[in-house]
């Protein structure tokens, strides 16, 4: 039944593997609470009670709150998925109340730290040098996922329409405007790399010095590196450049709907997370120029 459901999720509902390997290491770890506790291993024998009683059992074992949540979600949208199915006749997830957890606002680097790490911070002036500046360029002027990054096509860029194709979660594509600057820099890398590797439209638009295309961890190190020059954050990653990016245009007046369709966000309710940043820093503004703050 669980095989039956992720493959459902991978197929039918095109999610994508990172996605569908967190749901089923949930089910996986709800199965063997089923087993050690009550041992049965079949899903459809739980109740509202059972459900609960593993939240508790997370937590007292250590388990973040905001991922017993999170694995609660797995259940529920299994269960739902056991009752279209016809296979079960109540969710036994319905009656479940999420925990509680704490606000956390997204970590962002400032607007003139990254002008910082993108005007002075030399990279390099052969391939592997102007790859990571036009990497990271892109990252923090598009807002762009890192599955979006490393999956892009050379075809997908047209400088000729200062905009760029991409391809989001379930398969979404969407276009992204290219300020000007931005387009000449990816011109200017294409040249390199195309005298490198071809002009193939079908290949990836970032590739290793080996010629091959860059993977994940390839460009969470190039982050890492870069963001350690201009920031003490703990966390620096291609997340933190695309919660940069948001906070940058509402901070300069975008429209929060606009910002909603460059992020990819399916809800306004995901974006709506970044106001907040906004809010705060408003607040020590007049903290600091208001006499009676």
């Amino acid at each position: 039944m669980a095989d039956r459901f992720l493959n459902y999720l991978q197929f039918e509902k095109r999610y994508s593997d990172h996605t569908v390997t967190a749901y089923r290491r949930d089910l996986e770890d709800f199965r063997e609470y089923l087993a050690t506790q009550y041992e049965t291993d079949d899903f459809t024998g739980a109740d509202s009670s059972v459900v609960k009683s593993w939240m508790v059992f997370l937590l007292e074992g250590g388990i973040a709150p905001r991922s017993i949540n999170r694995k609660v979600v797995t259940l529920r949208t299994f269960y739902r998925w056991c009752m279209k199915e016809g296979l079960l006749k109540v969710s036994p997830v319905e009656s479940v109340v999420a925990m509680k957890t704490p606000k956390r606002l997204p970590q962002y680097v400032d607007e003139s730290s990254m002008e910082e790490l993108l005007d002075r911070v030399m990279h390099g002036d052969d391939y592997e040098g102007i790859r990571d500046r036009v990497i990271i360029d892109l990252l923090y002027q598009t807002g762009m996922r890192l599955s979006e990054l490393t999956g892009l096509k050379r075809g997908q860029v047209s400088s000729r329409m200062h905009q760029i194709r991409v391809l989001g979660k379930r398969n979404k594509e969407r276009i992204i405007p290219l300020g000007r600057q931005m387009t000449l820099r990816l011109q200017a890398y294409a040249t390199v790399r195309d005298a490198a590797f071809g002009a193939d439209p079908a290949i990836s638009l970032f590739l290793t010095s080996r010629g091959k295309p860059i993977y994940p961890k390839f460009v969470y190190r190039l982050v890492q590196r870069s963001l350690a020059e201009v920031t003490n954050l703990t966390k620096r990653s291609p997340h933190v450049i695309r919660h940069s990016f948001a906070t940058a245009m509402l901070n300069g007046g975008a429209d929060i709907n606009a910002v909603k369709e460059l992020l990819g966000h399916s809800s306004l309710a995901s974006t709506q997370v970044y106001t907040h940043n906004t809010a705060e820093k408003l607040k020590k503004v007049y903290q600091q120029a208001h006499p009676r703050a």
